[in-house]
């Protein structure tokens, strides 16, 4: 078996609230390998969304470490961790997060203008990447001219702008029909299987979850709760 691409070692995670202390993740480790498209599953508050914030580098573990590729992201300084969230990994959320003042090519070159693309190049691989999430006839056009699956796949080839390995999503579909939801982790699944884009996804869905999935981890109050491989 290969390494593990993306690791979190005994990560754990707690918020002060007062006098109260809040376990969000308690001693929570995986491995996600290359190519892996992984579903994380559990109720509001089982810490779904913390564990990808902290492998995101948006956070930083209470104990434990998050590991990629063979590195752990403890020691990394601001520069490298800014490095690690703009070329190792990118986001997508329920909400888009799209800039709603520019068009879908705009917001695509705003990324590969952080990651230091310049010049035709940049125009090229803004053009390139809607092509790639089947938007090559709507550059044009600003969020509120796309429907929300439009938006949603501005969001991919947004954060899929600086080539990172790992694409980490938060309630992708949430707010997606189910004829939506379905086209954009096929899209997904196409990427994970052409280009061996590993996938970690949160998601409320368990039919998604297990149809587009190689594997499902269950969460509950902050631990694994029990990992599931899909039998389809």
């Amino acid at each position: 078996m290969s390494e593990a691409l993306l690791e979190t070692r005994a990560v754990s995670k707690h918020y002060q609230m007062g006098a109260t202390t809040v376990v969000a993740l308690d001693g929570v480790s995986v491995e996600v390998r290359e190519g892996e498209f992984v579903a994380l599953q559990g109720t509001s508050g089982s810490g779904k969304s913390t564990l990808l914030n902290l492998i995101g580098g948006l956070d930083q573990p209470t104990s434990g470490e998050v590991v990629f590729d063979g590195r752990s992201l403890a020691p990394f300084s601001k520069r490298e961790m800014a490095r690690y969230r703009r070329h190792a990994v990118g986001m997508i959320f329920q909400n888009f997060n799209l800039i709603p003042t520019m068009t879908a090519a705009e917001n695509v070159s705003l990324a590969l203008a952080f990651g230091g693309v310049r010049g035709r190049a940049r125009d090229e691989r803004t053009r390139a990447l809607l092509e790639r999430v089947g938007l090559a006839e709507r550059t044009a056009h600003r969020p509120a001219e796309l429907s929300g699956g439009e938006q949603q796949r501005v969001a991919i080839a947004r954060a899929l702008a600086n080539r990172p390995r790992v694409l980490l999503a938060d309630e992708p579909t949430g707010n997606l029909d189910s004829t939506r939801a379905h086209e954009l982790l096929s899209l997904l699944r196409t990427m994970v299987e052409r280009d061996r884009l590993t996938v970690l996804m949160v998601t409320h869905d368990r039919e998604l979850a297990a149809r587009f999935a190689d594997r499902t981890i269950q969460m509950k109050d902050g631990k694994i709760e029990q990992r599931m491989r899909d039998e389809g």
